[in-house]
Protein backbone atom coordinates (compact mmCIF):
# COMPACT_ATOMS: atom_id res chain seq x y z
CA UNK A 1 0.00 0.00 0.00
CA UNK A 2 3.03 2.24 0.64
CA UNK A 3 3.09 3.62 -3.17
CA UNK A 4 -0.55 3.89 -2.95
CA UNK A 5 -0.16 6.23 0.04
CA UNK A 6 2.86 8.03 -1.81
CA UNK A 7 0.70 8.93 -4.96
CA UNK A 8 -2.35 10.59 -2.29
CA UNK A 9 0.54 12.59 -0.90
CA UNK A 10 2.17 13.85 -3.97
CA UNK A 11 -1.38 14.26 -5.69
CA UNK A 12 -2.08 16.87 -2.83
CA UNK A 13 0.73 18.63 -2.25
CA UNK A 14 -0.89 21.36 -4.02
CA UNK A 15 -4.44 21.44 -3.49
CA UNK A 16 -5.16 23.73 -0.09
CA UNK A 17 -6.18 26.84 -2.08
CA UNK A 18 -9.49 28.64 -2.40
CA UNK A 19 -9.20 26.16 -4.74
CA UNK A 20 -7.00 24.96 -7.88
CA UNK A 21 -8.75 26.02 -11.15
CA UNK A 22 -11.60 25.68 -11.70
CA UNK A 23 -12.78 26.61 -7.95
CA UNK A 24 -15.13 27.34 -5.40
CA UNK A 25 -14.19 31.01 -6.87
CA UNK A 26 -15.63 30.26 -10.31
CA UNK A 27 -19.08 31.53 -11.33
CA UNK A 28 -21.47 30.86 -14.18
CA UNK A 29 -20.54 34.87 -16.37
CA UNK A 30 -17.92 34.11 -19.21
CA UNK A 31 -14.10 35.40 -18.57
CA UNK A 32 -13.26 38.85 -18.73
CA UNK A 33 -10.16 39.97 -20.07
CA UNK A 34 -8.56 42.12 -17.46
CA UNK A 35 -7.71 46.07 -19.48
CA UNK A 36 -4.70 47.98 -18.35
CA UNK A 37 -6.53 49.13 -15.64
CA UNK A 38 -7.11 45.95 -13.85
CA UNK A 39 -3.27 44.94 -14.09
CA UNK A 40 -1.72 48.33 -12.64
CA UNK A 41 -4.20 47.40 -9.68
CA UNK A 42 -3.29 44.29 -9.11
CA UNK A 43 0.65 45.38 -9.09
CA UNK A 44 -0.43 48.29 -6.76
CA UNK A 45 -2.33 45.78 -4.61
CA UNK A 46 0.78 42.91 -4.54
CA UNK A 47 3.10 45.70 -3.64
CA UNK A 48 1.42 46.51 -0.60
CA UNK A 49 -0.08 42.66 0.90
CA UNK A 50 3.22 40.80 0.02
CA UNK A 51 5.55 42.33 2.88
CA UNK A 52 2.66 42.38 5.13
CA UNK A 53 1.99 38.83 4.29
CA UNK A 54 5.61 37.71 4.74
CA UNK A 55 6.50 39.57 7.74
CA UNK A 56 2.81 37.77 9.49
CA UNK A 57 4.31 34.72 8.11
CA UNK A 58 7.83 34.80 9.89
CA UNK A 59 6.45 36.56 13.06
CA UNK A 60 3.12 33.60 13.04
CA UNK A 61 4.23 30.72 11.51
CA UNK A 62 6.34 27.86 11.62
CA UNK A 63 6.50 27.54 7.55
CA UNK A 64 10.15 27.18 6.63
CA UNK A 65 9.48 29.82 3.49
CA UNK A 66 7.64 32.89 3.64
CA UNK A 67 8.97 34.28 0.06
CA UNK A 68 5.90 34.27 -1.36
CA UNK A 69 5.42 34.71 -5.14
CA UNK A 70 2.72 36.18 -6.22
CA UNK A 71 1.77 35.03 -10.05
CA UNK A 72 -1.17 36.10 -12.76
CA UNK A 73 -2.28 31.82 -14.07
CA UNK A 74 -2.44 33.44 -18.14
CA UNK A 75 -4.15 30.35 -19.27
CA UNK A 76 -6.85 31.49 -21.88
CA UNK A 77 -10.65 30.79 -20.64
CA UNK A 78 -10.12 30.20 -17.02
CA UNK A 79 -12.99 31.32 -14.74
CA UNK A 80 -12.03 33.80 -12.04
CA UNK A 81 -10.00 31.91 -9.19
CA UNK A 82 -7.15 32.26 -7.30
CA UNK A 83 -5.18 29.69 -5.96
CA UNK A 84 -2.01 28.98 -3.05
CA UNK A 85 0.49 26.44 -4.02
CA UNK A 86 4.34 25.18 -3.87
CA UNK A 87 6.69 25.41 -6.27
CA UNK A 88 9.57 22.55 -5.90
CA UNK A 89 11.38 24.10 -3.33
CA UNK A 90 9.07 24.93 -1.01
CA UNK A 91 8.45 28.83 -1.76
CA UNK A 92 4.61 29.17 -1.82
CA UNK A 93 2.65 30.73 -4.95
CA UNK A 94 0.02 32.35 -4.80
CA UNK A 95 -2.10 32.71 -8.61
CA UNK A 96 -4.79 34.42 -9.49
CA UNK A 97 -6.49 33.98 -12.95
CA UNK A 98 -6.32 36.84 -15.32
CA UNK A 99 -10.21 36.43 -15.46
CA UNK A 100 -10.22 37.37 -11.35
CA UNK A 101 -8.70 41.00 -11.77
CA UNK A 102 -11.59 41.90 -14.27
CA UNK A 103 -13.72 40.53 -11.89
CA UNK A 104 -13.20 41.84 -9.02
CA UNK A 105 -14.99 45.70 -8.37
CA UNK A 106 -12.07 47.23 -6.34
CA UNK A 107 -8.60 46.79 -5.03
CA UNK A 108 -10.14 46.09 -1.40
CA UNK A 109 -11.96 43.02 -2.82
CA UNK A 110 -8.47 41.94 -4.50
CA UNK A 111 -6.51 42.57 -1.53
CA UNK A 112 -8.61 40.28 0.34
CA UNK A 113 -8.56 37.74 -1.65
CA UNK A 114 -4.40 37.64 -1.99
CA UNK A 115 -4.56 37.80 1.72
CA UNK A 116 -6.77 34.76 2.13
CA UNK A 117 -4.24 32.86 -0.35
CA UNK A 118 -1.61 33.81 1.91
CA UNK A 119 -2.80 32.82 5.40
CA UNK A 120 -3.39 29.35 3.90
CA UNK A 121 0.32 29.13 3.85
CA UNK A 122 0.82 30.67 7.15
CA UNK A 123 -1.32 28.44 8.74
CA UNK A 124 -0.05 25.16 6.79
CA UNK A 125 -2.85 23.87 5.29
CA UNK A 126 -1.27 22.31 2.63
CA UNK A 127 0.63 19.94 5.16
CA UNK A 128 -2.48 19.73 7.46
CA UNK A 129 -4.57 18.85 4.43
CA UNK A 130 -2.09 16.17 3.84
CA UNK A 131 -1.49 14.50 6.84
CA UNK A 132 -5.44 13.99 7.02
CA UNK A 133 -5.46 12.73 3.61
CA UNK A 134 -3.00 10.35 4.79
CA UNK A 135 -4.52 9.14 7.83
CA UNK A 136 -7.90 8.64 6.02
CA UNK A 137 -6.03 7.03 3.14
CA UNK A 138 -4.17 4.51 6.16
CA UNK A 139 -7.40 4.15 7.86
CA UNK A 140 -9.83 3.33 4.47
CA UNK A 141 -6.97 0.87 2.83
CA UNK A 142 -6.61 -0.96 6.07
CA UNK A 143 -10.28 -2.00 6.19
CA UNK A 144 -10.68 -2.83 2.70
CA UNK A 145 -7.49 -5.04 3.11
CA UNK A 146 -8.79 -7.04 6.64
CA UNK A 147 -11.60 -7.27 4.53
CA UNK A 148 -9.97 -9.23 1.81
CA UNK A 149 -10.41 -6.89 -1.08
CA UNK A 150 -8.31 -7.28 -4.03
CA UNK A 151 -5.41 -4.89 -4.70
CA UNK A 152 -8.04 -2.49 -7.27
CA UNK A 153 -10.47 -2.51 -3.94
CA UNK A 154 -7.70 -1.57 -1.76
CA UNK A 155 -6.40 1.41 -4.22
CA UNK A 156 -10.55 2.82 -4.64
CA UNK A 157 -10.70 2.67 -0.46
CA UNK A 158 -7.19 4.17 -0.33
CA UNK A 159 -7.97 7.05 -2.84
CA UNK A 160 -11.63 7.51 -1.05
CA UNK A 161 -10.04 7.80 2.59
CA UNK A 162 -7.44 10.29 1.15
CA UNK A 163 -10.50 11.97 -0.22
CA UNK A 164 -12.77 12.22 2.59
CA UNK A 165 -9.64 13.03 4.98
CA UNK A 166 -8.64 16.27 2.65
CA UNK A 167 -12.02 17.44 3.18
CA UNK A 168 -12.57 16.65 6.77
CA UNK A 169 -11.36 19.94 8.21
CA UNK A 170 -11.26 22.35 5.17
CA UNK A 171 -13.89 24.21 5.94
CA UNK A 172 -12.21 25.18 8.76
CA UNK A 173 -8.82 26.02 7.33
CA UNK A 174 -11.00 28.34 4.65
CA UNK A 175 -12.37 30.09 7.99
CA UNK A 176 -8.86 30.51 9.18
CA UNK A 177 -7.74 31.60 6.26
CA UNK A 178 -10.52 34.48 6.41
CA UNK A 179 -9.41 35.35 9.81
CA UNK A 180 -5.76 35.71 9.08
CA UNK A 181 -6.41 37.05 5.62
CA UNK A 182 -8.72 40.11 7.07
CA UNK A 183 -5.51 40.96 9.42
CA UNK A 184 -3.21 40.85 6.51
CA UNK A 185 -5.35 43.08 4.35
CA UNK A 186 -6.19 45.67 7.13
CA UNK A 187 -2.53 45.89 7.72
CA UNK A 188 -1.89 46.49 4.04
CA UNK A 189 -4.32 49.59 4.39
CA UNK A 190 -7.40 47.83 2.75
CA UNK A 191 -10.86 47.36 3.97
CA UNK A 192 -11.14 43.56 4.59
CA UNK A 193 -15.30 44.10 5.16
CA UNK A 194 -15.59 46.12 2.20
CA UNK A 195 -13.16 43.10 0.27
CA UNK A 196 -15.27 39.92 1.89
CA UNK A 197 -18.07 41.63 -0.29
CA UNK A 198 -16.96 39.24 -3.21
CA UNK A 199 -18.18 36.66 -1.45
CA UNK A 200 -21.65 38.18 -2.66
CA UNK A 201 -20.25 37.66 -6.12
CA UNK A 202 -19.52 34.19 -6.13
CA UNK A 203 -22.23 30.81 -5.37
CA UNK A 204 -22.63 30.75 -2.07
CA UNK A 205 -21.38 26.70 -1.81
CA UNK A 206 -24.02 26.18 1.18
CA UNK A 207 -23.49 23.70 3.93
CA UNK A 208 -23.10 20.17 1.41
CA UNK A 209 -21.87 17.10 3.58
CA UNK A 210 -17.89 17.15 2.79
CA UNK A 211 -18.44 20.36 1.16
CA UNK A 212 -14.54 22.04 0.83
CA UNK A 213 -15.55 25.95 1.74
CA UNK A 214 -18.42 26.76 4.21
CA UNK A 215 -21.51 28.97 3.68
CA UNK A 216 -20.76 32.75 2.34
CA UNK A 217 -22.11 34.35 5.38
CA UNK A 218 -20.47 32.28 7.84
CA UNK A 219 -17.35 33.51 5.77
CA UNK A 220 -18.42 37.53 5.95
CA UNK A 221 -19.68 37.20 9.70
CA UNK A 222 -16.03 35.90 10.32
CA UNK A 223 -14.31 38.79 8.48
CA UNK A 224 -16.76 41.63 10.55
CA UNK A 225 -15.83 39.58 14.10
CA UNK A 226 -12.15 39.94 13.31
CA UNK A 227 -11.74 43.23 11.59
CA UNK A 228 -13.86 44.58 14.79
CA UNK A 229 -10.95 43.90 16.94
CA UNK A 230 -8.80 45.32 14.83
Amino acid sequence: MRWLLLSVMIGLAGCVSTAPAPGPNAVARAPQAPGASDINRFRGVVSRVEPVAERICRTRSSAPNCDFHIVLDDREGLQPNAYQTLDKNGRPILAFTRSLLADVQNADQLAFVMSHEAAHHIAGHIPRQQQNAMAGAILMGGLASLSGANSAGIEAAVNMGAGVGARRYSKDFELEADAIGTVIAHESGYDPVLGAEYFMRIADPGDSFLGTHPRNAQRIETVRRVAAGL
